[in-house]
């Protein structure tokens, strides 16, 4: 009889570790790739940021470990995550324009873009309200979650460009078929390099100039690549799935997990444009101010082309998704996709630059309306 207490204290604790290694047992690491260097914005802090909120909103029962390039890059990763090596990942639909013609009718227009919480927050609306999207990422075995965007892309080039004349003839790499065209409006030559590829390209004569992101000149080492910056704020890349996830994975989540994902993807994404958009371009312009890159102002006459062309380019673009894609009423998704521009401008114009009160209005107007134990199965 005098044992029977400390066998009760024993059990006790006996269960109170079971519980314990139960509770780690339940926690979860995903398998997370960026697919870009740990400078880039879309590692730091889209991912490093992501694993953190991803504790908090699942009150620890996920986490995730970050993976290097050399596991995954953003060229492999539609089948990194298809394969189950990744899963999840930042995928890019620009890059595969046959499989995703619904979700890149809206990314490819790149020039609506004139801020980046609002492009990020309306592709976001957009993509998670949109079945025929949803259909294309449901046969890929991807799940949606939310959309960074970049600042608005500038000029860095090897020569100087104030006018539409000073565009003919140059060799411009492009990240989008919106630029592209773009570029041939100008009397340019388009080349698609992968990002990674710039310097080099620019190094070697191969191109005149990027159409690009001001953050490239840090993430890529541009400063010692350009010669001068046309601030000429030709529109974002918007086309992203900032934390796409493997289809087996979501299925084996609870809908409140699922839901967590999103809103820490959400949360993370708003970080990622603040990181990008502001604190880079500031770091950027002050980098390139050491490095002697000439900071150009483009003339009035190239400003007005470059607006002509982005509403004129939306007929094309319309046109050409039907003819090519098979996409129905593509204008009409055109529209409702600028309406949600205005829209997320005037949001974000309303609760102000705010990375935390910008993904508060997501969740409010998109994530709040959508039931988690159906959304992507």
């Amino acid at each position: 009889m005098t044992h029977r207490p400390l066998f009760k204290t024993l059990a006790l604790v006996a269960a109170i570790g079971g519980l314990t290694l139960a509770t780690q047992a339940q926690a979860r690491d995903l398998r997370l790739a960026p697919g870009v260097p740990p400078a880039h914005p879309a590692h730091t802090p889209l991912y490093t940021e992501f694993v953190e909120l991803l504790a908090e909103e699942t009150e620890g029962r996920l986490g995730g470990q970050i993976m290097g390039t050399e596991i995954a890059n953003i060229g492999n990763m539609r089948n990194a995550i298809r394969s189950g090596l990744v899963e999840v990942g930042l995928f890019l639909p620009a890059y595969f324009p046959a499989d995703l013609p619904e979700i890149n009718l809206v990314g490819d227009m790149a020039l609506l873009g004139t801020n980046s919480y609002a492009m990020g927050a309306a592709m976001t609306e957009y993509i998670a309200t949109c079945e025929a999207c949803q259909e294309e990422l449901k046969q890929l075995g991807i799940i949606y979650t939310s959309t960074h965007s970049t600042d608005t892309y500038q000029l860095l080039s090897t020569q100087p460009v104030r006018t539409v004349e000073d565009l003919a003839g140059l060799r411009l790499r492009v990240g989008g078929p919106q630029y592209s065209r773009w570029a041939e409006a100008m009397s340019a030559t388009p080349a698609s390099i992968p990002v990674g590829e710039q310097f080099e390209a620019l190094s070697q004569g191969v191109i005149d100039g990027t159409v690009a992101s001001m953050g490239d000149i840090i993430s890529f080492r541009l400063e010692d690549a350009v010669d001068q910056i046309t601030l000429l704020d030709l529109g974002t890349f918007h086309s992203t799935n900032s934390h796409a996830v493997a289809l087996p994975v979501w299925q084996s989540l609870s809908p409140a997990d699922r839901e967590a994902i999103v809103r820490a993807s959400t949360e993370a994404s708003a970080l990622a444009i603040e990181r990008w958009a502001y604190e880079m371009t500031d770091e950027a312009l002050a980098l390139a101010d050491e490095h002697g890159i000439e900071i150009l102002e483009p003339s009035d006459e190239l400003v007005a082309a470059s607006r002509a062309f982005g509403e004129q380019d939306l007929e094309y673009a319309a046109r050409q998704a039907e003819e090519r894609y098979g996409v129905e009423d593509a204008r009409g998704k055109l529209d409702r996709f600028v309406a949600l521009v205005d829209k997320w401008n005037g949001i974000v114009e309303e609760v102000g630059e705010d990375p935390v009160a910008v993904a508060e209005a997501v969740n409010r107007e998109v994530w709040d309306q959508v039931d988690f134990t159906t959304y992507g199965i």
